[in-house]
């Protein structure tokens, strides 16, 4: 039998009392948690729920009946339709007093270990125009404001922008974004303009058709700039509109173009094409070049980077004498910038052209004790792969959102490192992990690091030892 659907409620009065992991109001009302979106602390609502289960509820506000003193203006035109920079209503200060409870919170709840010192959360110097990669949404269901649906109007459903939260077929057509360079917003805008005026067909992800998918944009702070247009087909309007970007936009080092006819938009297993310049730009963190290819994983905030990797370096403590790890490498980038400090690094990464581009950069940069290996960590690293390279006596770890595989967990404690350094881009499966570690491992100092200000993503450094 059907489960009953269950209706949504409304209620008349909510008071915001904190702010979740995700970025939401957190209220009470009958003994449950109710998630209220773009509300801060001290927000008095009415609310309509669009998902309720046994212990929580989620809800969307109808009425700000009084707004908390905390509360400021967004400053984004697009802020409420896009949702990207969720927290732009929280002015910067308690963004990041958030952020650093919402660690503590986590380590709190799940992992329940004792932490030596919890170092004052890294604010970021620049909270608008930080990011060095964007990617955009062709799309022929542009998101229509209420305004634009009741005037009863014609309307062009064309957009070049990011899809609508929860709405994976609406797209909001971007005019001025503030989370990338005006070289970023320009070339939008221009593009969209040509497609437009050239009858150029935006891709429609309901019919799967239309020529235009994705536009992605990234930057580096030496100057250079690699863009990537990914089509549906390679047709004769390609090359008229690479021939348009590559003459309106000189400053374009890197002009690429991706052929993609699958029913979803990753191109990582798509090849590029290098139409104009190198198929690559140069990026550089303090001493330290490396080539950003189309599918490279690169830090997206340069600036806080550079400032998270200074952190990296100073808990790894290197003397020049030891064996360096580094796990979930990527390209390259913490064991590179740290491999001054060491005798020897080794660096294992999944991803194949990731690999290839970390023994590219080891070669650009001068760096000859350094090797990379691929394979998944959790298969790779075991006895064997230690006996042959070398015991570490200082592991970095950066994993993914889902944190580390226990398999590599029961590795580290099998292997006893001396010392770990724990990157985490979420709280919740870094404090999962440093629970497991806890047999062995005792945290020894942890810092918060804002990298992505107005959105509620974290990274944060923790320091562990072996037990004596």
């Amino acid at each position: 039998m059907a489960h009953k659907k269950k209706r949504h409620k409304i209620y008349d009065e909510l008071t915001i009392q904190d702010l979740s992991s995700e970025g939401f109001g957190v209220a009470k009302a009958n003994d449950k948690v109710i998630f209220v979106e773009s509300t801060v602390p001290g927000d008095v609502v009415k609310a309509r729920t669009y998902q309720r289960r046994s212990s929580f509820e989620k809800a969307r506000v109808m009425e700000l009946l009084q707004a908390s003193d905390h509360r400021v203006e967004p400053f984004c035109q697009h802020f409420e339709a896009c949702g990207g920079c969720k927290w732009q209503y929280l002015p910067y200060e308690q963004q990041i007093q958030y952020k650093d409870k919402i660690v503590g919170d986590a380590f709190a709840r799940l992992a329940k270990v004792e932490i030596g010192e919890r170092l004052p959360i890294l604010a970021a110097p620049t909270t608008t125009y930080y990011r060095n990669k964007l990617e955009y949404t062709f799309s022929q269901n542009r998101w229509l404001t209420s305004e634009e649906i009741a005037s009863g109007e014609e309307l062009s459903r064309e957009a070049l922008g990011f899809h609508v939260p929860g709405q994976h077929t609406k797209v909001v057509d971007i005019q001025q974004c503030y989370l990338q360079n005006d070289f970023s917003n320009d070339l939008r805008n221009a593009v969209r303009e040509y497609a437009l005026a050239h009858d150029l067909s935006f891709y429609d992800i309901k019919v799967r058709e239309g020529f235009l998918r994705n536009l992605v944009v990234r930057t580096a702070s030496t100057g250079e700039n690699l863009v990537i247009v990914i089509v549906n087909e390679e047709n004769e309007a390609l090359i008229p509109l690479m021939l348009f970007i590559q003459e309106k936009f000189p400053i374009i080092t890197s002009l690429n173009y991706i052929v993609n006819p699958k029913l979803n938009d990753t191109y990582f297993d798509l090849e590029p094409v290098c139409f104009a310049g190198d198929p690559f730009i140069i990026e550089q963190l303090g001493n330290y070049k490396f080539k950003i290819r189309p599918k490279s994983f690169f830090q997206t905030n340069t600036q806080q980077g550079k400032r998270l990797y200074d952190i990296v370096k100073d808990f790894a403590q290197l003397n020049g004498h030891e064996v360096l790890y580094d796990l979930y490498a990527g390209v390259g980038s913490i064991g590179l910038y740290l491999s001054d400090k060491c005798a020897k690094l080794v660096g294992i990464e999944q991803i194949d052209q990731a690999v290839e581009d970390a023994k590219e950069n080891a070669a650009l940069n001068g760096v000859e004790n350094a090797e990379f290996f691929v394979g998944d960590v959790k298969l790779i690293l075991n006895d064997e792969f230690i006996a042959k390279h070398g015991k570490a006596d200082v592991l970095i770890t950066d994993p993914p959102r889902g944190g580390m595989h226990p398999d590599v967990v029961e590795t580290l404690l099998k292997a006893e490192v001396p010392r770990i350094v724990y990157v985490s881009c979420n709280p919740s499966t870094q404090a999962r992990d440093l629970a497991l570690l806890d047999a062995k491992y005792k945290v020894v100092k942890m810092q918060v690091v804002d990298m992505f200000p107005h959105t509620v993503h974290i990274e944060n450094v923790a320091l562990l030892e072996l037990k004596l």
